[in-house]
């Protein structure tokens, strides 16, 4: 239901992907088109984008060697034969100027430190006039460091839902309160989460036009369901209902503050 939702605020169409979205609207009449992905991990987006036929070369890259096989490998079983895949760090990536019509961040950008100066000085020249920079991402606080107004919301969604669906996976705890995630535990647990997701939407604005930005929410959702979203996965009508309920509370939250994840598309 999460999925379908994020669908219809992006897509217009519950059933409809981002990818298929792009095709349909804006690449549909269009041939031998390069892309370029960055921290692309198992290229789930990838692959949907080489199964068509407007694309002639899809590059790869990830720090993940075996999420990359892996890829590879489904890639080479289906005959697609458009995709690339480098093993690499951002900085030791060679970027072609005026090369790629499309550069693609999925979940991704946000492990990214200095933004304004990756999209600057990496990004933006690559592309080719009038490409398109797309992304889907995590664009709220850096380090997770959600406001105290936030933590506040996100304890009163949790209240509408019952105990039995507040037990935490795999074990016998309830969650019962939000606390937020502390910066240095942030940093030890992963030294690249968010490491500067609040400068993502500025300097994208700043270094491209926008075409289109679609903003789906997230603030609620994300740290509500996490830990019990395992009971929601087949909803009964009882759960169906607490969903619907989180949803509306998401909905009017965000009509007063910035969503914490945006589909955007940019033009060079």
């Amino acid at each position: 239901m999460v999925k379908e939702r994020w669908n219809m605020m992006i897509t217009g169409d519950k059933n409809q992907h981002y990818e298929q979205y792009l095709i349909k609207e804006f690449w549909r009449n269009q041939t031998n088109l390069k892309l370029l992905s960055l921290g692309s991990g198992s290229c789930s987006h990838e692959l949907e984008f080489a199964r068509h036929q407007q694309f002639d070369e899809i590059v790869c890259v990830d720090l993940a060697e075996n999420r990359l096989q892996e890829a590879e490998a489904t890639a080479k079983a289906e005959g697609l034969n458009n995709m690339k895949y480098i093993c690499a760090d951002i900085k030791d990536f060679d970027f072609i100027e005026n090369y790629y019509d499309i550069v693609l961040f999925n979940s991704s950008l946000h492990h990214f430190q200095k933004v304004d100066d990756l999209l600057r000085d990496k990004i933006k020249p690559c592309i080719k006039p009038k490409g398109y920079l797309i992304i889907n991402e995590f664009v709220g606080p850096s380090r997770l460091q959600f406001p105290k107004q936030q933590i506040e919301a996100i304890n009163q969604a949790l209240k509408l839902i019952d105990k039995a669906n507040r037990q935490r996976f795999k074990t016998h705890l309830t969650k019962s309160k939000f606390r937020g995630s502390g910066l240095l535990r942030m940093i030890m647990a992963d030294p690249s989460e968010c490491i500067d997701s609040a400068s993502i939407m500025p300097a994208i604005h700043k270094h491209f036009k926008t075409v289109e930005e679609k903003a789906y929410g997230g603030n609620i959702l994300m740290n509500v369901l996490k830990d019990i979203s395992h009971h929601f996965i087949v909803p009964n009508k009882d759960q169906e209902r607490i969903l619907n309920k989180l949803f509306d509370f998401e909905d009017h939250y965000i009509k007063t503050h910035a969503s914490d994840f945006i589909f955007g598309i940019y033009e060079k």
